[in-house]
């Protein structure tokens, strides 16, 4: 972000405004808790603030500081375009194009706000007025620090907000040990431990509380689980059957294609969960070393994010994305089998 950027949005900021925060459709950890620790920062700061999400977030991010207050668009469109319609400044988190925001992008294009867009992902469309990107940061929320840090800003960081944004980067980094994560992060973290993120109670409430039906749903997710030894890939499928057996809720498969990546000589893992109300398979991809999953997830199934870890989608069946995804690796042998 250029010195006059952060000159016009200090200006902006030094008197109360109404502000809107956004992250994208199918918020994860990284999303809320960046949301959240804008959120905190900016209500501190005297101006009214609102987080509206395009839909529902994960049960397991529902005991974040401040996550009561977040308005969910597909739920209250009546409420949340007004607050659209007048904010003075939006700022959109952990996406680049307004795509990402599913029903809200009308409300969004229409809207005379100032956009600041924050965001660690590649290729960023051009809609907002501040761009902040940086693709070789490991979560939006590392760079919401970075950028209250720019703002001089750092010594305001409540426990609060280090709570939300030491979520966002543990679970964006996969607890730390994602290649994203940088000397300048745990520098980042050891901050956020300092202002009052509490670690273990943070890791605890994550990764350490499952109900029975999730777990059940894992056991299934990995009878599922098939390997391709010669091309180092596993995937995992799980049918709309499956998750309704099960009591599926948003968020019961956080995580579960990093089972696949962990078998051993395994360096790229998939994961298809089969959403028959949208219409889709939603994939999760991830990769060790050098596989560029944010690469084959752009130029086979309408997706990207980062080197080691992309999502996409397919229109068509379960099955026949399967017979898919199959029959497009053996173009990347030379890749997998090093």
């Amino acid at each position: 972000m250029i010195e006059q950027s952060i000159l016009e949005i200090t200006s902006a900021l030094s008197r109360a405004n109404n502000i809107v925060i956004v992250p994208h459709k199918g918020p994860d950890g990284d999303a809320i808790g960046s949301t959240l620790g804008l959120y905190h920062f900016l209500k501190e700061k005297g101006h009214f603030v609102t987080v509206i999400s395009p839909n529902e977030y994960p049960d397991f991010l529902k005991w974040l500081p401040g996550q009561e207050n977040i308005l969910i668009y597909e739920k209250d469109y009546m409420t949340c375009n007004p607050l659209i319609e007048n904010a003075d400044i939006i700022f959109t988190l952990d996406f680049n194009d307004l795509s990402r925001t599913g029903d809200m992008q009308d409300s969004l294009t229409e809207a005379k706000a100032t956009f600041i867009m924050i965001d660690h992902h590649p290729e960023p469309a051009t809609y907002a007025h501040h761009t902040y990107s940086d693709a070789t940061m490991s979560s939006t929320c590392q760079m919401v620090y970075q950028f209250i840090k720019k703002l001089r800003a750092v010594k305001s960081i409540t426990p609060e907000i280090a709570t939300c944004l030491y979520t966002g980067i543990m679970t964006d980094t996969g607890s730390f040990r994602f290649r994203s994560t940088s000397s300048e992060t745990h520098k980042v973290i050891a901050d956020l431990i300092d202002k009052g993120a509490d670690n273990a109670y943070i890791h605890q409430q994550i990764y350490d509380t499952s109900s029975q039906s999730r777990l059940q749903l894992l056991g299934v997710a990995l009878q599922n689980l098939k390997v391709n030894k010669k091309l180092r890939t596993a995937y995992i499928t799980l049918s709309q059957e499956e998750l309704d057996k099960y009591n599926f809720k948003r968020g019961d498969t956080e995580g579960f294609v990093n089972y696949g990546l962990s078998l051993e000589g395994v360096i790229f893992a998939a994961i298809f969960i089969e959403h028959k109300t949208d219409g889709i398979i939603k994939i999760s991809f991830r990769s060790k070393g050098d596989f560029n999953v944010n690469t084959f997830a752009r130029a086979h199934f309408h997706g990207g994010g980062h080197v080691n870890a992309a999502g996409g989608k397919s229109d068509i069946s379960l099955e026949d994305t399967i017979v898919k995804f199959n029959s497009v690796l053996p173009e990347y042998q030379e890749q997998l089998s090093v």
